[in-house]
């Protein structure tokens, strides 16, 4: 008697690579809300690896002109913070947020990835205090760092992870939930 051997699911890496171009697309936009980004990574498929992806991303992220940068920046939404933060703090945060899209046309961005949910709120107000004091283009390469950051650390948790679902929706191509930080989360992309 013979018996086939169960082939092994695929892994979500290799469900991106071999997934229909526009899903691939679609995919990556949860990560990064940039069409020139998603196209330039989807049209290089396959990687041989998340590290390899992981540095295509980069790469395509250095790349961001000042439209793709504005396309990816008007899709992000601010930090959220901790359900049992004090409302000075959201006051706080609501008036630095107010004064930074005043002065620099676009919400504030930035990745969270290293830090633990206390630390957060206390990070993002000094950052944000901080790069206020930027000019426009130093703050323009320093928000597309940061989105960078962002796409990166997406991609990670989204096709980097066994039994994530890669099925190129919108709802199904959110990063992975066992992010803490909403703020590292877009806004799904427009239909």
């Amino acid at each position: 008697m013979q018996t086939r051997a169960t082939p092994a699911p695929a892994t979500p890496l290799e469900r991106f690579n071999t997934a229909p171009a526009a899903e691939a697309a679609q995919t990556l936009l949860a990560c990064l809300h940039s069409r020139a980004w998603a196209h330039r990574l989807t049209a290089h498929r396959p990687y041989p690896d998340l590290p390899a992806l992981l540095a295509a991303a980069d790469e395509a992220a250095y790349d961001l002109s000042p439209a793709d940068l504005a396309e990816a920046l008007a899709a992000e939404t601010l930090p959220a913070l901790p359900e049992d933060t004090y409302a000075a703090a959201h006051t706080a945060l609501s008036a630095a947020h107010a004064a930074y899209e005043s002065r620099f046309g676009h919400v504030f961005v930035i990745s969270l990835d290293d830090l633990s949910a206390d630390e957060a709120l206390n990070h993002v107000l000094a950052a944000i205090r901080s790069r206020l004091a930027n000019d426009p283009d130093e703050e323009r390469l320093v928000a597309s760092e940061e989105l960078r950051r962002l796409a990166r650390g997406r991609v990670r948790r989204l096709l980097g992870a066994r039994g994530c679902d890669i099925s190129g929706s919108a709802a199904g191509a959110r990063p992975a939930s066992d992010d803490s930080h909403p703020a590292n989360h877009p806004k799904p992309p427009p239909q």
